[in-house]
């Protein structure tokens, strides 16, 4: 099931709960009861929290089709606001021969996460950075979740959404940010979406193919398979550490080969297999300009 929260063209900020599906969006909101009420947040933390008892109505109002068609609706972040953000450092072999890294996990604003359509504004400091995306597979947890071994890793999984753990780079992670991850949290910083995809959908979260555009260049284009660390693992450190709680999000990092520049007036598109695409839009009010290309990875054609 793609579960989404969404607004109508005509009823624009009223976010609502549906599932996407053939020909648009299937409004769920009569089988929510009293968590219809709660702010968009809550709202889906009560649908993760009671899904097995809300599973067989949903399915009901969806094998009626879409409510909303095509064209009338707007996906918004199914997450607007989690209560965590963890994003796995690197964690993917690019093609190289040697043992694996260490894991090991940063925490994102939640404050960064936009949604389907919004734009990415890139901050007015005046530090050099380059602005890069990241895009990745993430995991929606479903909580109270600690100290959870891989082998029950499906336990805290309800499902799995895409996020761009958009970063500045440069020079001045030597300033005032430095040995911080301050550059990962500037707002709009964490495009999520476009659904959340629940895990029985998704048959192995280790072979997703994660692609990613700008202005129509192809950029990442990648497997999940390609991680150091699986999903099992991730769910066993992080639980580890820290409980995670429902509709925490937990990202997988990145294949950093096919990193490259973000910059005023683009638009890019990412898409993962079996969950949906996304189209987001870049803004910079200094209107820097950095060279276009790959900045990593053997087709690099713009490495700083």
């Amino acid at each position: 099931m793609k579960l989404c929260l969404f607004e109508t063209n005509d009823a624009p900020g009223n976010q609502r709960v549906g599932a996407v599906v053939d020909g648009g969006v299937a409004e769920l909101t009569s089988a929510l009861g009293d968590a219809a009420a709660l702010p968009p947040q809550a709202r889906m933390e009560a649908v993760i929290d009671g899904f097995e008892g809300l599973r067989g109505a949903f399915e009901r109002i969806i094998a009626g089709g879409a409510s909303h068609g095509d064209g009338s609706f707007r996906l918004r972040a199914p997450l607007p606001r989690p209560s965590k953000i963890l994003c796995c450092i690197g964690n993917y072999w690019e093609h190289a021969e040697r043992e694996p890294r260490p894991l090991n996990m940063f925490l994102k604003s939640p404050d960064a996460v936009i949604g389907p359509g919004d734009t990415i504004v890139l901050p007015s400091t005046t530090d050099p950075w380059v602005f890069q995306h990241e895009a990745e597979l993430a995991i929606v947890a479903r909580g109270p979740a600690k100290d959870v071994s891989r082998e029950d890793f499906a336990s805290a999984v309800f499902g799995y959404t895409g996020l761009i753990d958009v970063s500045a780079r440069g020079e001045g992670r030597r300033t005032w940010r430095a040995g911080s991850w301050m550059g990962k949290s500037f707002d709009t910083f964490g495009p999520l979406g476009p659904v959340i995809v629940t895990a029985d959908e998704i048959a192995d979260p280790n072979d997703v193919h994660v692609r990613f555009w700008n202005d129509g260049q192809l950029r990442h284009d990648y497997n999940t398979d390609d991680m150091e660390h699986r999903v099992p693992e991730l769910i066993e450190f992080a639980t580890s550490i820290m409980t995670l709680n429902t509709g925490d999000v937990l990202s997988c990092g990145t294949n950093h080969e096919g990193l490259g520049p973000l910059q005023d007036g683009e638009t890019v598109e990412f898409e993962l297999a079996g969950i949906g695409s996304m189209t987001l839009h870049v803004s910079d009010p200094l209107k820097r300009t950095w060279e276009r290309g790959i900045y990593m990875g053997p087709d690099s054609t713009a490495r700083r």
